[in-house]
Parts: C-alpha cells; structure tokens; sequence
C-alpha cells in the first residue's frame, strides 16, 4: 500500500488560485509516476496532469495547459499541483493516484493507488 493524501482544495472565484497538494508515504521512489485527475458529479474521473517523482517529465490535459504546473517535492515525499487561472470548469473532487515506474497514457487505470480526494469548487 502507499497511502496518499491529498489537502488544499477549497472554494475560490473564477481567476483565482489554489495549490494542491499530494503527500505520499510508504515505498515510492523517483521512478514513481503521480498522476492528478478529477471528478466532476455524474462525470468520470479526468486526467489533469502527471509527473514522475523525479520531476524530469510533466504532462498535462489540455484544458488546464499554461494555467496548472504540476511540481515534485522529493523531500517532503509531496507533489504539488499549482492551479492558476481557475475556471468554474475545473471545479470538482481532485484526487492524486500513485504508480511504481513509468505510465504510458492519462488513464485513470494506470494507477492502483488512490487517495481520498480534496473538493475544489470554482464559482462564476
């Protein structure tokens, strides 16, 4: 198990800012991949952006490019998502899933590790 923790979710208005954060414990290590993705109500979990602990590679969806940076910090085991530019679309629960080596797509299913998510909503 790699337990994982995700916190700095919140109420914010569109154009504002937040920062998640996802602190992992157990076994990881720098060839670990983290993924953040979210759900919206009736919707299916969304690829957002992933990262390999190491930070040497980053990814994102489209929708938040230029606006979310996903970053590593090896020393406190976290990874955080910086989210600027907040739309009432980006609103929903955001949850970071954990992988032991690389990840090949954005799929949900790559990751078997969960934690239990953190709520962001964006108003207009």
């Amino acid at each position: 198990q790699v337990p994982l923790v995700e916190s700095g979710g919140g109420l914010v208005q569109a154009g504002g800012s937040l920062r998640l954060s996802c602190a992992a414990s157990g076994r990881t290590g720098k060839t670990w991949s983290i993924g953040w993705f979210r759900q919206a109500p009736g919707m299916e979990r969304e690829f957002v952006a992933r990262t390999i602990w190491s930070g040497s590679t980053t990814y994102y969806a489209d929708s938040v490019k230029g606006r979310f940076t996903i970053s590593a910090d090896n020393a406190k085991n976290t990874v955080h998502l910086q989210m600027n530019s907040l739309k009432p679309e980006d609103t929903g629960v955001y949850y970071c899933g954990a992988k032991e080596g690389m990840t090949y797509g954005d799929a949900a299913g790559w990751y078997p590790y969960w934690g239990q998510g953190t709520q962001v909503d964006v108003c207009s």
